[in-house]
């Protein structure tokens, strides 16, 4: 098949033959992508709204969207969707969020990659979670596209417990979400595994969903506690 991309040129190398005796151009040719199963590719969007000035102090919501479809059914998620193929990934998330949400023009910064095998029963999903904040009154809030509704959450999040287990420590958080207008409330456990020293190999997992979609309720936490530590720092 020809190539994916109208300019191979940066992919010449050193311009030699491979051990087929093939050019870049007559490999690319013969190349057959579906040799492979091949994951999908989504993004999602943690967009956080404040009032006043961006301090933890402040009145702070996350703007969630409540799917139309299968998987999660009538469940609260993130606004996302799956890449085009001729997409950037922050091109992608900025699309998705307008799209499902009518919010867009924000700057949008990759912060977290989740893939568990099990985190979606249609394929293999991958997805990357992308983070910006806004001031509440800059921006009006309209559910399209796949999503069922749009609105914003008070967030609430609480360290409930930390554990070292030999090099790992453990934290469990309690997420919690309400939307009082709505008469709509959500509480997930959510827990952070953090392998000590120079290498902090872990990550976040539900432990309890709370009727939150998927694995969102842990990106939620990650990207929480990383605005948090953000404002504390800045604060200093």
């Amino acid at each position: 098949m020809p190539s994916f991309l109208k300019n191979i040129t940066p992919f010449l190398g050193t311009g030699e033959r491979n051990e087929k005796g093939e050019t870049l151009e007559e490999f690319l040719a013969a190349y057959d992508p579906g040799r492979y199963r091949a994951p999908s590719v989504t993004t999602d969007a943690l967009i956080f709204s404040y009032e006043g000035t961006p301090v933890p102090e402040s009145c702070w919501k996350v703007l969630l969207i409540r799917r139309r479809n299968h998987p999660c059914i009538g469940c609260w998620a993130l606004p996302g969707g799956f890449i085009g193929m001729e997409e950037n990934l922050e091109v992608s998330a900025g699309r998705e969020l307008m799209e499902e949400t009518g919010v867009e023009g924000l700057p949008l910064e990759p912060f977290a990659v989740y893939g568990n095998v099990n985190r979606d029963p249609r394929n293999r999903v991958i997805t990357t979670a992308f983070l910006s904040i806004v001031e509440a009154s800059r921006v009006e809030v309209k559910a399209g596209d796949d999503a069922a509704d749009a609105l914003w959450f008070s967030i609430r999040c609480r360290k409930e417990e930390e554990r070292e287990e030999g090099k790992e420590k453990r934290t469990r958080y309690c997420l919690e979400l309400e939307a009082p207008k709505r008469n709509l409330s959500m509480t997930a456990q959510v827990e952070k595994r953090e392998r000590t020293g120079l290498v902090r190999e872990g990550g976040f997992s539900v432990l309890e969903d709370g009727k939150i979609a998927c694995d969102h309720a842990a990106i939620i936490v990650q990207g929480w506690e990383l605005l948090k530590s953000r404002m504390i720092s800045f604060d200093n």
